[in-house]
């Protein structure tokens, strides 16, 4: 499956941003969708994702309450609604996708990444 992640930007503190997933090459459905982020200097973390299963998501710490992971099987697109937007939000978000949610952190996956960067 190829991965396509689009929508990152410039935007303010307090801002909100919707980042795209779109899959192309295999049906979405089969797979586990996971956000990460790769700040300036740092590893890439988890910031949430989606099971095949819409309903079954799951975020950092971090994330919680203030991002979105959801799924468009129709349009074989996965979301990540980001409101609240803090300066630490910054960073390279990338898609990954594996019909095992275990294996995303090591799937071969992956999306080119999006910038995002949050101004104070």
């Amino acid at each position: 499956v190829q991965l396509q992640a689009s929508g990152g930007g410039l935007v303010q503190v307090g801002g909100s941003l919707r980042l795209s997933c779109v899959a192309s090459g295999r049906t979405l459905t089969n797979y586990a969708v996971g956000w990460f982020r790769q700040a300036p200097g740092k590893e890439r973390e988890s910031v949430g994702g989606i099971g095949q299963n819409a309903d079954a998501t799951n975020y950092s710490d971090d994330a919680k309450g203030r991002f979105t992971v959801s799924r468009d099987n129709a349009k074989n697109t996965v979301y990540l609604r980001m409101t609240a937007l803090k300066p630490e939000d910054t960073g390279v978000y990338y898609c990954a996708a594996d019909e095992d949610p275990f294996r995303l952190p090591s799937t071969d996956n992956w999306g080119q990444g999006t910038q995002v960067t949050v101004s104070s």
